[in-house]
Formats: structure tokens, sequence, C-alpha cells
């Protein structure tokens, strides 16, 4: 299996990660998913009123510097651990 369908397999398990995952690491993934699948941020960083946009915002400028590939290969891991987790807590 290439990278490019381990990734969209985990990108598809990280939709099954219970509500109690922490925000910090749904943020997380959420940066690396973007840099991965659109690249570096193409949009202007969202009001202060908008703080749920604009931390989202945050953590996906946090990675634009890292490539697709890189991107990709911390995003398999970090949704592992996440889904191994939720399982020893469930």
């Amino acid at each position: 299996m290439g990278l490019q369908e381990e990734f969209e397999e985990h990108a598809e398990k990280a939709k099954t990660l219970p509500e109690s995952t922490s925000n910090e690491n749904k943020l997380i993934l959420y940066g690396l998913y973007k840099q991965a699948t659109v690249g570096p941020v193409n949009t202007s960083r969202p009001g202060i009123f908008n703080m749920k946009d604009r931390a989202k915002w945050d953590a996906w400028k946090a990675v634009e510097a890292k490539s697709k590939e890189d991107v990709m290969t911390d995003y398999i891991p970090k949704v592992k651990q996440l889904l191994e987790e939720a399982a020893a807590s469930s």
C-alpha cells in the first residue's frame, strides 16, 4: 500500500475517533490533513471573534513548511495513537 492510500485509509479511520478526543489532538490532525490535501495555507486568518476557525487556521499554518509526504507520515501514526488510546479507555 502506498503512502497516499494509507493516508486516505487513516483519514477515514480518524472520522471514527470519539468525541472525547481532545481539541488539541483534533487540531493537530486537522492541520496535518489540510497540509496534505490542500497544501500551504491559502486563506487569510479568521478574525479574533471566530475562535474555532482561527484555531484551525493556526494548526494548519503551524505545519505549512512541511512537505505533503512529511505531513502524511506524521498523520498516520497520530491517528493510530489516538485510536489506540480511545480503545484503551473504553
